[in-house]
């Protein structure tokens, strides 16, 4: 008997923090995605980054036996200040001296990057003015991208997939949750292949040193506002028709992140990942929805009597005009 009570009261109190306990796991779930990834990538490029500094301590000691003239201390000053310039995007090899990272098409497409959140860090403001006006623009042009591509998003979405799947439900018959899944899975798809795999191949030949894997990483990694600046194109050693290849990236990587909000706010409106959702949002009191309700009724009824006072006010203007007889007028034909 007590058992059954403590069974039966355990169920009501996990059943009454049902979102809290879903939150915890979810919380729990995250931060062990976060170290199954760092043990991933430890394991992974830890053994590359100890042969990659093991080749480069050969490499500065045979410098330095081939030039006994030159001293450790004064090569290594050398390479700090050739580091700290390739961190600003400046590079001192011959074949790079014609690329500027400063031009209107560079800078075209170094605003792009900044306004997406993508931020490759290859080019990064030099003066001190440039890096104040990267912060002011940075602060107005954030949200004012924000809220263009919420607008483009929003009338995107009309088109392309609520009434695509509107159509084939009330056309065909056709339940709409199973038409919204497909329909979810093949505009998936067509965007993995018209943004993916597609500026993949294309790059993979307009790029010289880039194979096919490491073109669809790029584009993972740009589309995804990740950018981590590894691999930026038409950075090449004369790189034909540089500044319209730059504008052609920077409008794919609008058109891109465009479809990729479109596929993400399609796959959200599906109906089953909306009550997957719901497990770990916090559910609203009863008593504020009764509130919420009674302000909503309220309204709606202020709004219908304001409508009909304007209504009658209206009536009252459109009625034709008739001459009222005075009250005097009246009394002189009764005596009369």
């Amino acid at each position: 008997m007590l058992q059954s009570l403590a069974g039966s009261s355990c169920v009501r109190l996990v059943e009454q923090h049902r979102s809290a306990w879903c939150f915890a796991l979810l919380v729990l779930g995250y931060l062990l995605y976060l170290v199954f990834g760092a043990v991933v990538f430890s394991s992974v490029e830890l053994p590359y980054e100890d042969l990659l500094r093991q080749e480069l301590g050969k490499l500065k000691q045979r410098f330095l036996e081939e030039h006994a003239c030159l001293s450790e201390q004064q090569l290594e000053q050398f390479l700090v200040r050739v580091l700290e310039a390739s961190n600003y995007g400046v590079s001192v090899l011959s074949n790079a001296s014609g690329n500027w990272n400063w031009d209107f098409t560079s800078s075209l497409f170094f605003a792009s990057t900044v306004l997406s959140t993508t931020g490759y860090g290859h080019t990064v403001p030099l003066s001190d003015g440039g890096k104040a006006f990267c912060i002011i623009y940075s602060v107005i042009g954030i949200p004012f991208t924000l809220l263009f591509l919420t607008a483009v998003v929003q009338r995107i979405i009309v088109y392309v997939t609520r009434r695509p799947v509107l159509y084939f439900h009330i056309r065909w018959g056709f339940s709409k949750q199973v038409v919204a899944i497909i329909h979810a899975m093949v505009l998936g798809f067509i965007t993995v292949s018209c943004f993916f795999l597609i500026p993949a191949s294309i790059f993979s030949v307009l790029e010289d040193d880039w194979n096919f894997l490491e073109s669809f990483y790029f584009c993972f990694i740009s589309l995804s506002t990740i950018g981590l600046g590894d691999y930026v194109p038409g950075e090449g050693y004369n790189q034909k028709f540089r500044e319209l290849y730059k504008i052609g990236i920077t409008c794919y990587l609008l058109m891109g992140l465009i479809a990729m909000l479109v596929v993400l706010e399609t796959f959200c409106e599906l109906h089953e990942l909306k009550k997957f959702r719901k497990l770990f949002y916090v559910k609203k009191d009863k008593e504020e929805d009764q509130v919420h309700i009674m302000e909503h009724d309220q309204l709606s009824f202020s709004s219908i009597s304001d409508q009909a006072a304007s209504m009658k006010d209206d009536q009252k203007a459109n009625e034709p005009f008739v001459n009222s007889q005075s009250p005097t007028s009246n009394d002189s034909s009764l005596n009369n």
